[in-house]
């Protein structure tokens, strides 16, 4: 619509203009008639854009409000449903008789026969280095002649018989007893391999002035 206005309006112009140059009132009669044909174009253009308008936002809609009887309706049954359902004491009691009554039977699942624990070696209790044996002077000058083989253990101080409970498992030197005392080992107090072996010596050199 705009379009056609603006092309009015030009035409009308140059008419104007041609009615100038020309001296001719004819050609300038058509541009005012052109003019006013704009004018009534714009005006019906507007009139047009107003009735498009949209109307004045209309008065909130109330929500229909709900039938008394349909509540009443639900009240009444909601009423019905509580009427028929127990206290909450007595379903509590009801619940617990229902529980002494019957009686829970626990299976008994039998344990499968489970493998021993191989046995395991027990060592000997580690209290540190087990005492010095008090060795006898008689003892000790047979001792100190002696070849006869003990063990020792290796950073303890002490020199042993093999079957000296304190070993237990642990790693043997075999070294002879006059060699031990040669390095500084001294006897064991648990198994006394001086008083041991002083006696079997004594026992062993008997039995052959007997003979």
């Amino acid at each position: 619509m705009l379009y056609i206005v603006l092309v009015l309006v030009l035409a009308a112009l140059g008419l104007l203009v041609t009615a100038l140059i020309t001296a001719n009132s004819l050609w300038a009669y058509v541009s005012i008639g052109l003019s006013v044909l704009a004018g009534l174009i714009l005006f019906a253009d507007w009139l047009r854009r107003k009735s498009r308008k949209p109307a004045d936002p209309a008065e909130p809609v109330e929500a229909p409000e709900e039938a008394p009887a349909e509540d009443a309706a639900e009240e009444s049954e909601d009423a019905e449903q509580t009427a028929l359902l127990p206290a909450t004491g007595e379903l509590d009691g009801a619940v617990a008789a229902d529980a002494a009554d019957e009686t829970v039977v626990v299976p008994v699942v039998e344990a499968e026969d489970e493998p021993e624990p191989a046995a395991v070696p027990v060592r000997a209790k580690d209290e540190g280095d087990p005492g010095e044996e008090p060795t006898d002077a008689a003892d000790l000058l047979i001792v100190s002649e002696l070849d006869v083989e003990v063990v020792v253990v290796d950073e303890y101080p002490r020199y042993h018989l093999r079957a000296c409970t304190w070993l237990a498992d642990r790693d043997l030197i075999p070294i002879g007893v006059s060699e031990a005392r040669e390095l500084g080992f001294t006897p064991c107090v648990r198994c006394g391999p001086d008083a041991h072996l002083a006696t079997a010596h004594r026992t062993k050199k008997k039995s052959k002035a007997d003979s």
